[in-house]
This record gives structure tokens, C-alpha cells and sequence, in this order.
């Protein structure tokens, strides 16, 4: 039975409950947040102890692992904490906000080998991703040409005044990019390989007065073989699905939302819809934490390392980041 906390009991600690709540050998020990009435809340509801710090939950529980539900410059440090206490680690996206917290990180986990620390990026173990990826690495319909993805979100001035960390560098360390569009980022790289450049822009278009940071990017990236087209915004009227789509040399293959799409050259486009997941959180953060945290505590018990771990997470995060610098010099980011 492993004893495990959460640390950030907003929006996405429910998902993370919720699936854990539901695994067996798994006891939810306690719960930390800075605003303890919601710490005091998962308490009363699933179990544990409630704690006012991540701090003091470390001090007085004997725990096996951590999970980090807080916001983005907190998670850094919040792993090196628990990593040091002996703990392995499930944190939220992104898994740094900076190379230089990357490299406080790295030098941590360097010196604690026997630990583990996985990144959420979820949408990996989504079905429509799962078969997109068996189609490429079967080459089922030939090399790959091309690829685009887009993010066309909704974020408004009440998501980040209430939030009290979100639309600052200092805190949340960009915008659209870190924050809803990485995993999209992350898609394209477990789907096409690993990118040598990036080009891209960012820009506020809607929001001036409101946050320091982009609500819109755009990105040309070079992969080995071919280049993905890139475009997220959270200036958009809804929330729409988000649509990656890859064009083969004998078909264009492409994911929307939970549905996938191949269209055969010369034939008629035929459609897989998967069914909704169990633990569903919002379209926002996809619907595969079950499977994430499933195969986290998978590794842990077999003694294999996670797929997604730290070092694999940070190459996602530098291409996100080559954006930003490529926005800054106005030539291409070498990756």
C-alpha cells in the first residue's frame, strides 16, 4: 500500500483524486494547500489529513509519493522537496518554467537515481493518439509529408485575475504555450520524432490590459523528415476540439478532439470515434489521467522507469521554449 499526498487541491487535484481514489494499493494519506478550507475539503471527502503547507504535510506524514496540482513556478522546487524527502513524484505540466529551473531540477534528480518523477502529459495515452502513433511507426500509409496542429481556445479576464498566479512570466511563466497548448507541442513530438528547429511568434491580442503574457503563438518546426505547421490561441469565441492532422504519402490521418479521421487517397474519409474515458476531466485537460497515473504506479512497482519522465518532458518544454526564443531573435531556434 503506498501513502500518497497532493499538493494544490484546485481544478486538476480533483481529476487526480478522483483516479486515485479508485486504484487499489493506493491510500490518499493527505492533502496540502496554501488556502487550507480546500486541502479541508478532499480531507473530509476522500480521507487523510488536511495540511496549510507542503511543508508541514512532509513533516508529520510518512509518505511514498507526491502529487503536484499547484501552479507552474511552484512545481520545480515542490519536487526537489519531496524528491529529497525520499518521494517519487507525479507533477502537472510543465515540468519547469525556465532553463535554469530545469537544471536545478536535473542536478536533484542526478543525486536521487532510485527516484521517479513523471510528467502529465496525458494525452499520450489517449486512443485516437495511440492509434495515430501505430499508424506512423507501422508506416502504415507511407512516410509522413507534413503535419498542423491548432489550439483555438477561450480564456477571459476572469481565469486569470481569480487565479492569483496566471498571466505573468514570474508565475506562470507564458501564456497559450505553457500552458494550454504544450500538450499539443507534445503530440506533435511523440508523433513525429524529435524536431532539430523551431520558428515562431507570440503575440497578445486580446487581453493587453489583463496579463503580460502571449494569447497567441504561431510555430514552423523542422522535424528530420518534414515540418509541422503550429497555431494556439485563447482569443477564440469557445473552446473548440483540437484538431493535429498528418499527411501521409497514401493518406491524410488526423485527430480531433476523441475522433480520428483517415482519409486513403482516393477514398472515401472513414471515421473512429472512441468511447468517453471513465475519470473524464475537461476537454481542456483530455480524459487519460486514469491511464497516466495508472502506468506511473505500473513503473514504480516493476522497477521500470516511466516513460514520461523529467529528461522526456524538458524536450517538450525546450521546444516550447525555442519558441519564445526564436521570438525574441527573430531567427530559428536550434533544438
Amino acid at each position: 500500500m503506498k501513502r500518497v499526498g497532493i499538493v494544490g487541491c484546485g481544478g486538476i487535484a480533483h481529476v487526480h483524486a478522483e483516479v486515485l481514489d479508485h486504484m487499489g494499493a493506493i491510500e490518499l494519506a493527505a492533502f496540502a494547500d496554501i488556502r487550507p478550507e480546500r486541502a479541508e475539503e478532499f480531507a473530509g471527502r476522500l480521507g487523510g489529513k488536511a495540511y496549510a503547507s507542503l511543508e508541514a504535510m512532509l513533516e508529520k506524514e510518512k509518505l511514498d509519493a507526491l502529487h503536484i496540482c499547484t501552479p507552474h513556478y511552484l512545481h520545480v522546487p515542490m519536487a526537489i522537496e519531496a524528491l529529497e524527502k525520499g518521494l517519487d513524484v507525479v507533477m502537472e505540466k510543465p515540468p519547469a518554467i525556465s532553463k535554469e529551473q530545469q537544471a536545478q531540477l536535473r542536478e536533484v534528480l542526478s543525486k536521487h537515481p532510485e527516484r521517479q518523477l513523471g510528467v502529465s502529459f496525458q494525452n499520450r495515452y489517449n486512443p485516437g493518439t495511440q492509434l495515430m502513433r501505430r499508424f506512423l511507426t507501422e508506416k502504415t500509409y507511407g512516410k509522413v509529408l507534413g503535419a498542423r496542429a491548432f489550439v483555438t481556445w477561450k480564456r477571459d479576464i476572469p481565469y486569470y485575475i481569480e487565479s492569483g498566479w496566471r498571466g505573468t512570466w514570474k508565475t506562470e511563466g507564458g501564456g497559450v504555450l505553457i500552458n494550454q497548448s504544450i500538450h499539443t507541442l507534445d503530440l506533435l513530438r511523440y508523433l513525429l520524432g524529435e524536431p532539430k528547429s523551431v520558428e515562431g511568434r507570440v503575440v497578445n491580442h486580446h487581453l493587453k490590459e489583463v496579463i503580460e503574457v502571449e494569447d497567441t503563438a504561431e510555430a514552423y518546426i523542422e522535424f528530420p523528415d518534414c515540418h509541422a505547421l503550429f497555431y494556439a490561441t485563447t482569443a477564440y469565441c469557445t473552446d473548440s476540439p483540437v484538431v493535429v492532422e498528418i499527411v501521409c504519402e497514401n493518406a491524410v490521418l488526423r485527430i480531433e478532439g476523441d475522433e480520428v479521421t483517415v482519409a486513403e487517397n482516393g477514398k472515401k474519409p472513414i471515421k473512429q470515434e472512441f468511447p468517453p474515458l471513465s475519470h473524464a476531466g475537461k476537454n481542456c485537460w483530455g480524459a487519460s489521467h486514469q491511464a497516466l497515473i495508472a502506468d506511473f504506479y505500473q513503473c514504480l512497482e516493476s522497477g521500470e522507469r516511466f516513460a514520461i519522465d523529467f529528461d522526456e518532458a524538458c524536450r517538450t518544454l525546450n521546444l516550447m521554449l525555442g519558441i519564445y526564443e526564436s521570438n525574441e531573435s527573430k531567427v530559428p531556434a536550434l533544438l
